[in-house]
């Protein structure tokens, strides 16, 4: 007897055009991410709360953390595009309304130093 997918996995696949269902945890997307040190889930983590309806995971570091090198794309054995499903957990938070980047944060001589290409990326991939 299959499970009914969960509405969170419902949403990723559509956002992501990915089939989740796919990824069988072999870990070479993790394995060749280098940005894990800084992740609080790997991303085969991400993959497997996902397919769990885990609604938890979409407070995890980790989608914010991805530098969208697309390393676990090209490694995964399934072509599943984990950058874009790191992309499709990003947005459902900024419909949310939630805003990863606060520049009233950053103390102004940081902020002027701080080159505009890199906040207009900011605001681009981290403010809903």
């Amino acid at each position: 007897m299959e499970l009914a997918d969960s509405e969170l996995l419902i949403r990723i696949t559509e956002l992501s055009g990915e089939n989740l269902r796919s990824c069988y945890q072999c870990g070479k997307c993790s394995a060749s991410c280098p940005m894990t040190d800084f992740m609080d889930l790997f991303p085969r983590d991400v993959i497997k709360q996902i397919l769990e309806g885990k609604e938890q995971v979409l407070l995890s570091e980790t989608p914010w953390v991805c530098a969208s090198c697309f390393s676990c794309t090209v490694r995964c054995p399934n072509e599943i595009d984990i950058a874009g499903v790191m992309e499709a957990v990003r947005q459902i938070r900024l419909r949310e309304k939630y805003d990863r980047f606060h520049p009233s944060r950053i103390p102004l001589d940081e902020l002027e130093g701080l080159p505009q290409i890199a906040l207009i990326g900011c605001f681009r991939k981290m403010t809903g």
